[in-house]
């Protein structure tokens, strides 16, 4: 049998932070109004190994919050109510939206967004600040001179982009006189773009840690009618799950599992039934012929 290329060892995003795990617990969906439900929902993530806690100011205007920095402010209420989780968590979160912009980075915003998701957290430091989504009409010397400042204050330790092209991302890299630790791409076996536009490549190539998020497209690729999936790629994960023994969605987050920049995973589930399942992904076993043909199913065309 060919060597399986999931890899779901602990991944290293800075030295001067603790290695994470190949899954990340996304809170796009941490809307909820109970504060102990909330903290049991974190220690289950924490439980499956889910260390990286994904945030970001924008979080809480859909999926049910409360609005803009809802999220924030709940996993700083459940850090207060158990202080020691802040020790056992890298916290992450983005800024640089602003509703009805929709993008900001100009200094004094990207300064004031930084500092009230501080406020929110109820932390004395972000571990790993990233820009959302890239304002095009903010210079990127500014941008950098900025996170440099925020930075060089300890407000924040590391610094990412989300959303960036492979352009920007050097763009704003070029700026900075420190390196840029991550890149947060949509990336599925049903969105293939980071695997052509060059992002998984800037990724090897500097050694940027690339945070999947939509990993199951947005809950497409396991709803029973699978919406906008082509139904080769939906027949191929049965196969594969069925000889694996696991799930459709455990199949999908080894695919994304088995590139060689080696990707966490961002899982958005709020159910710590599903939390805990992750952990089947270290038992699936997708070869290169797997993965090649699930890109073959999901592209609608042979490979060349």
């Amino acid at each position: 049998m060919s060597e399986s290329l999931v890899d779901v060892s602990p991944r290293l995003i800075a030295d001067d932070l603790p290695p994470v795990g190949a899954f990340a617990f996304g809170c796009w969906r941490f809307t909820h109004t109970d504060v102990d439900r909330a903290r049991a929902v974190l220690e289950a993530a924490l439980a499956a190994g889910m260390n990286l806690v994904d945030n970001a100011d924008v979080y809480g205007l859909d999926w049910g919050g409360a609005g803009f920095g809802a999220n924030e402010e709940l996993l700083g209420r459940v850090l207060a109510a158990d202080p020691g989780l802040r020790d056992r968590i890298v916290v992450a979160t983005k800024g640089g939206i602003v509703p009805g912009v929709p993008y900001d980075q100009s200094p004094r915003h990207l300064r004031e967004a930084c500092e009230a998701s501080l406020r929110r957290l109820g932390v004395d430091v972000i571990d790993l600040y990233q820009i959302h989504r890239p304002d095009l009409f903010a210079h990127p010397a500014a941008v950098a001179e900025t996170l440099a400042a925020l930075r060089e204050e300890g407000k924040i330790r590391h610094v990412g982009v989300s959303n960036f092209t492979v352009a920007q991302t050097e763009t704003l890299a070029r700026h900075l006189p420190f390196p840029l630790v991550t890149t947060q791409p949509e990336y599925s076996v049903a969105h293939l773009a980071p695997l052509r536009d060059g992002t998984l490549d800037l990724c090897l190539r500097t050694g940027l840690v690339p945070l999947a998020w939509s990993p199951l497209a947005g809950g497409r690729l396991v709803a029973d009618d699978a919406p906008g999936v082509r139904p080769e790629l939906v027949a191929r994960l049965d196969e594969l799950a069925a000889r694996e023994g696991v799930d459709r969605a455990t199949v999908a987050y080894a695919f994304v599992l088995a590139h060689p920049a080696r990707p966490v995973v961002i899982s958005g589930t709020q159910n710590p039934e599903r939390i805990a399942a992750v952990a089947r992904v270290a038992d699936v076993h997708l070869d290169r012929a797997d993965c090649y043909a699930l890109i073959e199913a999901s592209e609608g065309v042979p490979l060349p």
